[in-house]
């Protein structure tokens, strides 16, 4: 599915009471010139890149407001999520940021990040779902090849030295480029397809009832249908897939193949 950058990261919906107006808005908008610095692409190795991975999601983490430990909204994910440690063989970790953007992403090292106004939207079975979806993004490794992607036609253009196999620290610039890359990726029919049955998939290994994949589909075509409005969220899950109702469908007929009860919605 999985979040404009400059100035406004993503476009907020009209919901001013499902998220206070103290938040702040998702931050990338720290960019300065960049140093000029030189490599060949085809120097860039996997260990690099997962390095570039590591400082971008260390930069949105140091640039935005975390919730503490025993903030209601950590506690409530971290509740929501025990148990889901790793995604093949990849290690997960969790955090929310308290923002009025609405939206979730999950990094190609394992980092998930859920915003509050979101949090604030969904139930907890969809809010699992949105969060199996992400995830099905990594597994498949659609998260890392978006990144790389990004990494290689448009971070490289600004230059990123590497001298003895080891990657230069990014600049601001390249911080900001790479990080609205790891939240505003966008991906195939195809690939939203994979990352779907994953995440089904994911969550049904885990306890976890895959019916709130399809509530949190159906919750945000609502919302878009009825207010006009568009969610970072949204315009990665929907904008270049009219197939909406398809998917939701075989998510759905999945769910009834396997016996799996729908749970009532508390949101």
């Amino acid at each position: 599915m999985k979040i404009s950058f400059i100035k406004a990261f993503a476009v907020v919906l009209a919901l001013g009471a499902t998220a206070p107006a103290t938040y702040a808005q998702f931050n990338l908008s720290k960019a300065i010139s960049a140093g000029a610095k030189a490599v060949k692409a085809a120097t860039l190795t996997d260990a690099q890149m997962a390095a570039y991975v590591k400082e971008s999601v260390d930069w949105m983490d140091k640039n935005n407001p975390v919730a503490a430990d025993d903030d209601p909204y950590t506690v409530r994910l971290m509740k929501l999520t025990e148990g889901l440690n790793d995604v093949e063989g990849i290690p997960l970790n969790f955090k929310v940021y308290k923002v009025v953007d609405v939206n979730a992403f999950a990094c190609a090292d394992g980092s998930v990040r859920v915003f509050s106004a979101i949090m604030d939207m969904m139930s907890d079975d969809e809010l699992l779902g949105i969060i199996g979806h992400e995830v099905g993004h990594v597994a498949k490794h659609h998260s890392k090849n978006a990144f790389r992607n990004s990494l290689l036609e448009d971070a490289l253009k600004d230059g990123i030295a590497s001298t003895g196999g080891k990657a230069a620290a990014l600049t601001e610039t390249q911080l900001v480029k790479l990080s609205e890359s790891l939240v505003n990726a966008k991906y195939s029919q195809k690939q939203e397809s994979e990352a779907d049955d994953y995440g089904y998939d994911f969550l049904k290994a885990h306890g976890k009832n895959p019916w709130g994949m399809v509530q949190a589909f159906e919750k945000m075509e609502a919302m878009e249908q009825s207010s006009g409005a568009q969610s970072s969220m949204m315009a990665k899950m929907f904008s270049s897939h009219p197939d909406t109702a398809a998917r939701i469908k075989h998510m759905s007929d999945r769910c009834r193949k396997d016996g799996i009860e729908k749970p009532a919605t508390d949101k």
